[in-house]
């Protein structure tokens, strides 16, 4: 069978390998679709602490159980189940977790096995009727969209900012919707990556120039309620304090790079204005299976933000469009 694998940074290799066999609790796939994200191409151009190559690459994965033909879902990031915060509920920051294409073979190949620790944690979802496979591996990214406007309690009648059009801020929009709130702005510094997004997700307004003072405009000096930064900038962490409303809250969704994450907080906007600032790191296993609920019953559309299929030996190409701001959403299938 074919897999993309990752062997150094610039080197990722579509290569031969034997078809892999099932061990004790685990799950073989045939991989039907796995999605890019600017994840890969991060890694891909770099590296990833976790990852010891030859790695094979990829973490949105939908695909059909060997034997059955039951069409899945699996998670991306698995947590350990057992420790204190996985115990409380909070799955998403456990301090043990490990992902499927850093610490174990992922979806970029033909055959796939779902280690025992996945299904442990209920992290293989049926795909539901309706749902296409492609469909179905934006649920992971979407799952991770979830939680993030969970925890920043995106809700009726809210004037929502998502600062960044990638396919994330495209998620953020439509979810924002799909919540309630009453008017969604989109936010970029690339005008064609913004018309691109904005064509398809349609915002009340796409913003790509003076963002702090377009939105004080567009919602008569008072700001918005939530501001999601979808974008890994500084910058826009900072213009989102500037432009949340009175008891606004700020999702610093995008992390920044780890040889510049300080940012400017003016301190006393937080604290006179009431603002909440909260982080999102991933998803949780329960956040996979609604967020394909939502793909299922129509609340978030994804098919159309799937603008590029390409088969497995075009990976690289995939990265790139990636990496360009190209494409939204780009899959592959094995």
């Amino acid at each position: 069978m074919k897999v993309a694998r990752f062997h150094a940074p610039g080197d990722l290799r579509v290569e031969e390998a034997p078809e892999p066999a099932a061990g004790p609790g685990e799950l073989k796939i045939r991989v039907r679709n796995c999605s890019t994200c600017g994840t890969d191409a991060k890694i891909f151009h770099h590296g990833h602490h976790h990852i010891r190559p030859p790695r094979v690459m990829g973490h949105e994965i939908a695909g059909e159980v060997v034997g059955t033909g039951e069409r899945v879902q699996v998670i991306a990031a698995i947590p350990c189940g057992t420790c204190e915060e996985c115990r409380r509920g909070r799955m998403t920051v456990c301090p043990h977790q490990e992902s499927m294409g850093y610490h174990y073979d992922g979806g970029f190949a033909e055959y796939m096995i779902v280690p025992a620790k996945v299904l442990a944690v209920d992290g293989v979802n049926r795909i539901p009727d309706g749902v296409s496979f492609a469909e179905a591996s934006v649920a992971e990214p979407l799952a991770c969209v979830l939680n993030g406007q969970e925890l920043a309690r995106v809700g009726e009648g809210d004037d929502v900012v998502v600062m960044g059009a990638g396919p994330i801020g495209c998620l953020h929009v439509r979810l924002a919707r799909a919540r309630g709130a009453a008017r969604v702005f989109l936010v970029d510094v690339n005008p064609a990556r913004l018309a691109l997004a904005a064509a398809m997700v349609q915002p009340d307004a796409a913003i790509d120039a003076d963002p702090v003072e377009q939105v004080l405009k567009l919602t008569g000096g008072r700001g918005a309620d939530v501001v999601i930064t979808a974008a890994a900038s500084g910058t826009a962490q900072e213009q989102a304090l500037r432009m949340a409303a009175r008891q606004g809250r700020v999702s610093f969704f995008g992390g920044l790079p780890k040889d510049d994450p300080i940012i400017a907080c003016d301190s006393n906007l937080v604290h006179y204005r009431e603002l909440t600032i909260v982080g999102a790191n991933g998803s949780s296993p329960a956040h996979n299976a609604r967020a394909l609920a939502l793909i299922a019953d129509g609340a978030v559309p994804v098919a159309d933000l799937i603008t590029h299929r390409l088969e497995l030996p075009r990976v690289l190409e995939a990265i790139d469009l990636v990496r360009q701001g190209a494409a939204i959403k780009v899959t592959i299938e094995p």
